[in-house]
């Protein structure tokens, strides 16, 4: 039930890739921004319809870092590099983003119970998963346990980190994992020598 994400898989040179993930995006959004519409009619077309729209929308939300509503290409590949390169911490970092909805620097049970609700629903539309023993319920309850160390309803940032580096099955339903959805990669254009 890991995090799904839209990412693409490293090689070449990085400058390239860049310049690759840019032309995609403009040729998808000629503005070189994107709306959340845009967004979830892109991500939904690219999975599995409606089942991810309330995921995606959150994704759209932690994409955009300076909360204007539109998400710009270095918002986009900042993240995107970040997912693919980032260090385990930075990772999670993101993903507490994504869980804390209202953007209070905490995560309660319903929040944490919202995202895993909309990512188990559209893994299993998508098959990327097969049903879990635990129900959606149970496996928050679960994780909730573990991280809330202090005990006081709410997961901090720095439980949520600890905590998921601490236990591999936590991380894995946690982190953001960049190889669990298949998304095309930006054909490159061969220019005639």
């Amino acid at each position: 039930m890991g995090q799904v994400a839209t990412l693409p898989q490293r090689k070449g040179s990085y400058v390239m890739e860049l310049h690759e993930w840019y032309r995609k995006f403009i040729n998808e959004c000629p503005s070189g921004l994107i709306t959340l519409h845009e967004f979830q009619r892109h991500f939904c077309d690219g999975t599995v319809g409606n089942e991810s729209s309330e995921y995606a929308e959150q994704i759209f939300r932690t994409l955009d870092n300076n909360g204007d509503g539109i998400v710009d290409f270095r918002e986009y590949v900042t993240a995107i590099s970040m997912l693919i390169q980032g260090s385990p911490e930075e990772k999670l970092r993101w993903s507490f983003k994504l869980y804390d909805k209202d953007k209070d620097g905490a995560i309660t049970r319903s929040e944490m119970l919202e995202i895993m609700q909309a990512v188990y629903k559209m893994s299993l539309a998508a098959s990327l998963t097969k049903a879990n023993p635990l129900t959606v319920e149970e496996c928050t309850n679960r994780i909730f346990s573990r991280l809330d160390k202090d005990r006081n309803a709410v997961i901090s940032l720095e439980e949520f980190i600890e905590g998921a580096l601490d236990n591999d099955w936590i991380r894995e339903m946690l982190e953001c994992d960049p190889n669990t959805v298949k998304v095309e990669k930006p054909q490159k254009i061969h220019s005639p020598v």
